[in-house]
């Protein structure tokens, strides 16, 4: 019993203060009703953040079910993933569309220009064909004209009128220095060449001065034939063509025949109209000598390989040159000093040709004129 009271008595007596420790009681004061509400109203916000953010974060699934009973399988997407997706895809189709566009594009231009090649193929060919035809128009002209100039000579001859004055001014077909005509028949040149606008046009222009020349020509036969009937006179004796007797012909101006024979094939349009012939082909015997036209240095004497064989290449200074082509051998050298009459050659069938014979041009300022009017 003692010991109990004495229990008691120690839990009713106060706690010895510890030396050091102090006790602090704290007393919160009762919240307003404006906290209260206020703190309601942040959590009412964050719980409708954490409902977005669910939200936002929505997951898609994609079931694949096999017709056989088999496994389910199940592809899960996110809204972000899903969305990406959809964009790649949506770029993926724009550029698809963009490249097939511009292949249709594509295709059709390259259809186009074929097309249009294709047309100016066939315009071109027309063309040609019609070039083709009017060189031959202009050839069989000039073939008509030759006729005519043949039988003015003809007549001029057996009425004892003199020579024409424009003779040789043709194309020079059938003329001969040394009375061999028809016994010589070989013809050349460089490679054949198909007639151009240019050449053509050339040809028709020769053709107009022909007829010019004949009319006049003809006109002046009429007069002397006249002028013979009213006094029964001869005419009088004329030179042979070509000479240089009592010519003030520069000796540097090309002038006379280059070898003797005869004039094989004319100048300009050629085998019915199908090769422009630049030169004059004068034919003979095999190892006839060809000799200069005019002083001169020799600037090419040997093989060419564009159709001439064996070629000397003469400058007159100027701008004149003449060429002499399919010789059987040349005797002058490249850059020596020749004399008009100089023999510089013989007669050959070199090249592209078909018997002995001089191809002879005349070239100003590297121009092919017709030869005929300087024999």
């Amino acid at each position: 019993m003692a010991k109990s009271e004495e229990q008691k008595a120690q839990k009713a007596a106060p706690a010895p203060e510890q030396e050091g420790v102090t006790e602090q009681t704290t007393v919160m004061a009762p919240l307003s009703d404006e906290a209260v509400k206020a703190a309601a109203e942040t959590e009412k916000v964050k719980d409708t953040k954490k409902k977005k953010a669910k939200k936002k974060q929505t997951i898609y699934t994609i079931k694949l079910i096999p017709d056989d009973d088999g496994d389910t399988k199940s592809i899960r997407l996110s809204e972000r993933v899903l969305k990406y997706g959809i964009a790649s895809v949506a770029a993926g189709a724009l550029l698809f569309v963009g490249a097939f566009s511009y292949s249709v594009y594509s295709t059709f231009a390259n259809q186009n220009g074929a097309a249009e090649i294709h047309e100016l193929r066939e315009v071109n060919n027309i063309q040609q064909e019609q070039l083709l035809q009017l060189s031959k128009k202009a050839n069989a002209l000039q073939d008509e004209i030759d006729q005519l100039t043949q039988l003015e000579s003809d007549l001029r001859r057996m009425s004892g009128a003199s020579p024409a004055q424009d003779d040789g001014s043709g194309d020079g077909s059938g003329l001969t220095n040394d009375g061999t005509s028809g016994q010589h028949d070989g013809q050349g040149g460089p490679y054949a060449q198909q007639p151009s606008l240019d050449n053509v046009s050339e040809a028709l222009d020769n053709v107009a001065k022909d007829i010019e020349k004949r009319r006049a020509s003809l006109l002046a036969l009429q007069e002397e034939l006249k002028a013979q009937q009213e006094s029964m006179g001869t005419p009088g004796m004329v030179s042979l063509p070509g000479s240089l007797v009592g010519s003030t012909v520069s000796v540097t101006t090309p002038t006379g025949w280059p070898a003797r024979g005869e004039v094989s094939s004319p100048y300009g349009l050629r085998w019915n109209g199908s090769d422009f012939h630049p030169g004059i082909d004068i034919a003979n015997d095999m190892g006839t000598p060809i000799v200069a036209t005019a002083d001169g240095t020799v600037t090419t004497a040997g093989w060419n390989a564009g159709g001439y064989g064996n070629m000397v290449d003469i400058d007159h200074g100027n701008g004149v040159t003449t060429r002499y082509g399919h010789a059987m051998q040349v005797v002058v050298s490249a850059g020596q000093h020749v004399r008009r009459g100089q023999i510089i050659a013989y007669m050959g069938s070199t090249g592209f040709s078909t018997g002995p014979h001089v191809h002879y041009e005349i070239r100003i300022n590297g121009q092919a004129v017709n030869p005929v009017s300087y024999l």
